[in-house]
């Protein structure tokens, strides 16, 4: 069993990896915990591996890729056509793997830890702006309303039962 191709859904606390060999079936489906993810690639032979570009894609990658590996980000929205089933995590891993794979992929290029420092002010800015420019979306009360009475900020006084 020589897996040629790896794609990796990654999770907070379980990843689930999809390997197919080079006639594309798979060989492999398994959930790794976090700790366990370097060990595993570590012991693996180097291949082609594919993950969505999400806030923690950049630092797996450049771990997978200090392994010999040949790590592929690929913006969610490509991936999401080959996705066969339900969203869950094994479909999901064996979507990104058929994905990474294919000619026409369009592929996110890899951020160092510098670039990805560089673009975290910006990030920190819009989240702040998006938080205190939004309107509210759930009722505040006044103060000196009577406790049926409530006060919604993106619209006129309404009254709301107890």
């Amino acid at each position: 069993m020589k897996i040629t191709t790896i794609g990796i859904d990654l999770a907070k606390n379980v990843f689930q990896v999809h390997g197919v060999d080079e006639h594309g079936r798979a060989v492999m489906n398994k959930q790794l915990k976090r700790q366990q993810v370097v060990e595993f690639f570590a012991n693996l032979p180097p291949c082609l591996i594919g993950m969505e570009a999400c806030g923690s894609a950049h630092h797996w990658a450049r771990k997978l890729q200090t392994l010999g590996h040949t790590v592929k980000l690929m913006a969610p929205q490509f991936v999401k056509p080959y996705v066969k089933s339900n969203k869950i995590d094994a479909a999901d891993a064996q979507a990104i793997c058929e994905a990474v794979g294919r000619p026409s992929m369009r592929f996110v290029p890899l951020k160092s830890v510098e670039n990805q420092g560089a673009h975290l002010p910006v990030q920190v800015r819009a989240a702040v702006l998006n938080e205190t420019l939004r309107p509210r979306e759930r009722p505040t009360p006044w103060p000196g309303n009577t406790e049926n009475e409530r006060c919604y900020v993106d619209s006129e006084w309404e009254m709301e039962a107890a």
